[in-house]
């Protein structure tokens, strides 16, 4: 597989690029309307009592936001890439009743085959998409390069995905962008070439970007809003940031075209807690 190679690009283009492509669009659309979501990240589904685990996660996110329109999953659904533990991830999360969009991660390719194809049959074309709710923009993209986890790169089919499409999104709809690898310039295992993804969401009305990969909090300013990694929602591994907390986001998304986030916390049936989770 090619992938695009970057070129060299500094700190100080990094920001530049981020000051100028916040100001080349218009600030808001007239027919964005307020609603709610649901937005997670690093599940790595295993074996075990994950799905008592998956299940309790549900209930209690069902109860954080009863009126959410949809869930995001951020990659990772699966530890090691079984078309098992993706079926029961969509199973289960199926239980909030609302759509699930979802994103691969490394850890949904097998390891041995570097074989996506769990996910693929589970979640069809789940790769690079776009849809619309309520006067918002959402783009979801692959930011994979099979199981490898640092050092990566976006691939040149998302690159071309995204030239192909985001010029048929409207510049003053509000937009989020969520991926499994993060994009903020500071955050660990950022792609090489992060720079040529922002700057192609910067032409757009960026209102936020959503990912995982990096367990833990973590903010990056891009457009009019943030560059966010959260948390993870794993019962097996750890958060990178230390935090023995796991939770998910209830995104708020504004009337006046501001995102907001608000972490919940996940309280995990005692009889489902891990003697000690393992690194990421």
């Amino acid at each position: 597989m090619n992938f695009w190679q970057p070129p060299q690009i500094t700190r100080r283009d990094f920001i530049t690029t981020l000051a100028v492509g916040a100001a080349a669009v218009p600030l808001m659309a007239e027919d964005a309307k307020g609603f709610r979501f649901i937005a997670a990240n690093d599940l790595h589904y295993d074996k075990g009592p994950c799905r008592e685990w998956f299940t309790a996660m549900v209930a209690q996110m069902k109860a954080s936001a009863p009126d959410a329109a949809f869930c995001l999953l951020c990659g990772d659904l699966a530890n090691t890439g079984e078309q098992a533990a993706l079926a029961a991830v969509k199973e289960i999360f199926g239980g909030l009743s609302v759509p699930i969009h979802t994103v691969p991660g490394n850890h949904d390719y097998t390891d041995k085959e570097q074989s996506r194809a769990g996910y693929d049959a589970e979640f069809p074309g789940k790769l690079n998409y776009r849809f619309e709710h309520a006067g918002w923009q959402f783009v979801a993209l692959d930011t994979t390069m099979g199981t490898s986890y640092d050092k990566t790169t976006v691939s040149d089919a998302t690159l071309a995905w995204m030239d192909a499409e985001l010029p048929k999104l409207d510049t003053a709809k509000p937009t989020v962008c969520f991926t499994h690898f993060p994009l903020g310039e500071k955050v660990t295992h950022v792609p090489l070439n992060a720079p040529a993804v922002v700057a192609r969401l910067l032409k757009l009305n960026l209102r936020g970007v959503l990912s995982g990969h990096w367990h833990g909090a973590s903010e990056t300013a891009a457009g009019h809003g943030l560059m966010t990694t959260n948390r993870c929602c794993a019962r097996v591994r750890g958060n990178h940031d230390k935090s023995p907390l796991k939770g998910w986001f209830v995104c708020e998304a504004k009337a006046d075209g501001t995102l907001q986030r608000k972490f919940v916390e996940f309280k995990a049936p005692e009889a489902t807690q891990p003697a000690a989770p393992k690194g990421i």
